[in-house]
């Protein structure tokens, strides 16, 4: 691996070259994974819904907020599952819990997502 800094992108190349992954990445997500594109509605859906809302600015900022962190939970966990099954597809009990862990994450980002919702609508 070259790790010197000659071949590196720098400044608003760098940064277009960022974005552009970025937005491969996102493509990517809605495209193959399920729970991605099923959080992705709930969000589009539960963010026009907060927009109609009778509640403060900061506590609409919350309620979408906690939605991106479940997209954003649920995108390292498929990037866990992609580099596990690069490494290997044999099973192995570390392989296992990886995406144990990364699943359990999805699901405490959901948790999260439900209690600010309850919290700022029945509260």
């Amino acid at each position: 691996m070259n790790f010197d800094n000659k071949n590196k992108k720098t400044g608003i190349s760098r940064i277009i070259a960022a974005f552009t992954n970025t937005c491969k990445g996102f493509y990517w997500m809605s495209k193959n994974e399920a729970a991605f594109k099923q959080e992705l509605a709930l969000l589009t859906v539960l963010t026009v819904v907060s927009l109609f809302l009778e509640v403060t600015t900061l506590e609409r900022i919350f309620l979408i907020a906690s939605l991106l962190l479940v997209l954003l939970t649920e995108t390292l966990n498929t990037a866990i599952e992609a580099v596990v099954d690069r490494i290997g597809l044999e099973l192995h009990e570390l392989s296992g819990l990886a995406k144990d862990l990364g699943s359990a994450a999805v699901f405490i980002s959901l948790t999260i997502a439900v209690l600010v919702w309850v919290g700022i609508l029945c509260f």
